[in-house]
């Protein structure tokens, strides 16, 4: 299924050609000018562009669908698999496309709506296909999810109500152009990333057997799972609001650093339950024959955790639109991971995967910084710098503790650190946000919890 996943999303990445995120970029600039008719020329472009890329990307995997299974399996043993996912590559291309216009408007509760109920209607479709057909299962599964996903996004697209725009051909030339110059730099590090993500599972593919793969498949999974949610949540709102206020420097910077105070704090203490609890957390999602992923999930919550760090920088270069620099950063971070990846594994087995994608995001750091300097003037606010010498620091000691002590004395040491970290979490965030601007729900919750965590009793609110 990661082998099959990693098909359908390379190709994704080539046949989207970046629309997607640029649409989102080019929507939320034409919001902040304020200019309707512009709003709905871009619009317009992009969801005529994103269902001929869609089927011309189907088709094209169709073609290649042979070479591709060799080159994926070493036999063409997947062939009809692998032309079915075709169809999952069209059906993503351009649901992607209408997600960028719900993102690029900020409709953020139809966003969260959409994510939902595309992983509610997935899971009821794929648990039984994979279920009843085995390995067999995966292919119309993941083709499944992906109608799902596209049904759902037209679902809400069509309750964006725009005036039509009529555009002459060079309107719609000039407009497309615009889309595909941003597009293709965000296709070369989707591309980048999705094609990095496959060689390093062929990789372990080759070199350790398909076993390993599938540790490998399970460990990134869960290492992801928590991460993955924050840094959704970062794209979804954080990136159309930035690319709004790009044009001012000081904004940029102190959005930046306000997304990244409250990424460290929400993500922090789920990356030190996750490296405490990871033989629990695997045998639960998968079974205790996993076990032996286990030393691979910490290097990989490790590397997410600075990833954590990384990204909301990133995001300075993409709502400036440089998009130079974005593919050059891009293409260094590959190049390494790759080099990293094929070393460690050959050194280190399969744990070197995670060291690799750990030293990876190390090097990210140091090379993203300096540039968006350079950019905006950025700087981290001494809140950000706290934050992350104390989250790094206990992810750290957890870490070792793990590698030096017993297992029990281990756990102790990550329980004792999570116990620490959500304290700090709670408590900087209900500074950040006051309990009272919260869902009542979430006050009861956040003001139970505070209490237990810091000792002391629980106020009274709203």
């Amino acid at each position: 299924m990661g082998l099959y996943g990693a098909i359908v999303d390379f190709s994704q990445s080539i046949a989207g050609l970046g629309i997607s995120s640029s649409g989102v970029r080019q929507i939320a600039e034409a919001v902040g000018s304020g200019d309707a008719e512009r709003i709905a020329r871009t619009v317009t472009v992009l969801r005529r562009t994103s269902l001929v890329l869609g089927v011309v990307g189907a088709a094209l995997l169709l073609c290649l669908s042979r070479p591709i299974a060799i080159l994926t399996f070493g036999s063409d043993h997947h062939s009809a698999a692998v032309a079915l996912l075709s169809l999952a590559v069209a059906f993503r291309v351009i649901s992607a496309g209408q997600g960028a216009l719900i993102q690029g408007l900020r409709r953020i509760p139809d966003l969260a709506k959409l994510g939902i109920l595309g992983a509610l209607l997935g899971t009821v479709i794929s648990i039984p296909a994979v279920y009843v057909g085995g390995a067999d299962g995966v292919a119309p599964a993941l083709v499944a999810i992906s109608a799902l996903a596209l049904v759902t996004s037209w679902s809400y697209s069509r309750k964006v109500r725009l005036d039509p725009a009529g555009m002459t051909t060079s309107e719609v030339r000039q407009e497309t152009k615009a889309l595909l110059k941003l597009g293709l730099a965000f296709m070369a590090s989707g591309l980048l990333m999705m094609g990095s993500a496959y060689l390093i599972r062929i990789t372990i593919l080759r070199t350790l057997g398909f076993e390993a793969a599938g540790l490998y498949q399970a460990a990134w999974t869960v290492g992801g799972l928590y991460v993955g949610f924050i840094l959704q949540a970062m794209g979804a709102d954080f990136y159309p609001r930035l690319t709004a206020a790009a044009k001012d420097n000081d904004q940029c910077n102190r959005l930046v650093n306000e997304q990244a105070q409250v990424s460290l704090l929400l993500a922090g203490p789920g990356v030190i339950g996750t490296l405490t609890f990871a033989p629990i957390v695997i045998a639960m999602l998968y079974t205790a024959q996993f076990d032996p992923g286990v030393p691979l999930l910490r290097w990989i919550c490790g590397g997410m955790a600075l990833r954590v760090v990384t990204w909301p920088m990133g995001f300075i270069i993409l709502a400036k639109g440089v998009q130079s620099i974005f593919f050059a950063t891009e293409l260094a971070w590959t190049v390494v991971h790759l080099g990293l990846a094929w070393a460690c594994v050959h050194w280190f087995g399969l744990n070197g995967a995670g060291i690799a994608f750990l030293a990876s995001y190390v090097f990210h750091g140091l090379l993203v910084y300096p540039l968006v300097r350079h950019l905006t003037g950025f700087r981290w606010s001494s809140a950000n710098r706290h934050a992350g010498a104390l989250f790094i620091g206990l992810i750290t000691l957890v870490s070792c503790a793990f590698l030096v002590l017993s297992s029990m004395a281990a756990t102790l040491v990550g329980i004792l650190a999570l116990v620490l970290s959500t304290a700090y979490s709670l408590r900087a965030l209900l500074t950040i946000v006051p309990v009272q601007h919260m869902p009542q729900r979430l006050q009861r919750l956040l003001v139970r919890l505070h209490g237990v965590a810091t000792g002391v009793k629980p106020w009274r609110t709203g």
